[in-house]
């Protein structure tokens, strides 16, 4: 009788610490839709702002259609991009037609001065700030799930729960080489 008791016990704590694991693992994987979602925002959000900027450019620049191209170019792709690894290339890409957009800007004095164009880089600027908040947010989420699902006790129920290790938001390999400085 007194085993009987024991044994349901154990029982009532095994499927209690069960249904908190999964319940915490659940929340966890929300957090990580939730901090992919504001990703979404401000990629979004830069997208929108990238049309005006470019067609700012162009009243000034009539003659740099390629870098005009591959800015419409890297938007479709990063509107496209589907899963964290497919954003974070597509992200780069525009990051780079975007910095060469603003190197032709630098050839306009007048563009530079003007009001709206001034005002557009100060958004994208912005932007950009949140983009990078919202990856690092995402980042630290996945991190926190990853870890749940890895170590013990997390690791022996979670692949039967159905929980699998998410991926990063990762900087692409030319993002992380030196950046040159040069004042000549």
């Amino acid at each position: 009788m007194m085993f009987g008791y024991i044994f349901l016990g154990l029982l009532l704590f095994l499927g209690l610490y069960l249904w908190s694991l999964y319940n915490g693992l659940i929340t966890k994987k929300l957090h990580i839709d939730e901090s992919w979602s504001q990703i979404d925002v401000q990629l979004k959000r830069r997208s929108d702002l990238i049309p005006n900027l470019v067609e700012t450019v162009k009243g000034y620049a009539k003659h740099e259609k390629t870098v005009f191209a591959d800015v419409s170019k890297a938007r479709s792709a990063l509107m496209g991009a589907g899963n964290p690894m497919e954003k974070a290339k597509a992200n780069d890409a525009l990051s780079g037609a975007l910095s060469r957009l603003m190197a032709i800007a630098e050839n306009y004095p007048k563009l530079e001065a003007s009001s709206g164009f001034v005002q557009l880089q100060k958004e994208l600027s912005d932007t950009e700030d949140k983009v990078a908040y919202a990856r690092q947010y995402y980042n630290e989420t996945v991190m926190e799930y990853n870890v749940a699902i890895s170590v013990f006790p997390g690791t022996v129920f979670a692949s039967q729960l159905g929980f699998t290790k998410k991926e990063f938001f990762e900087a692409a390999p030319t993002e992380r080489k030196s950046v040159k400085v040069d004042f000549s």
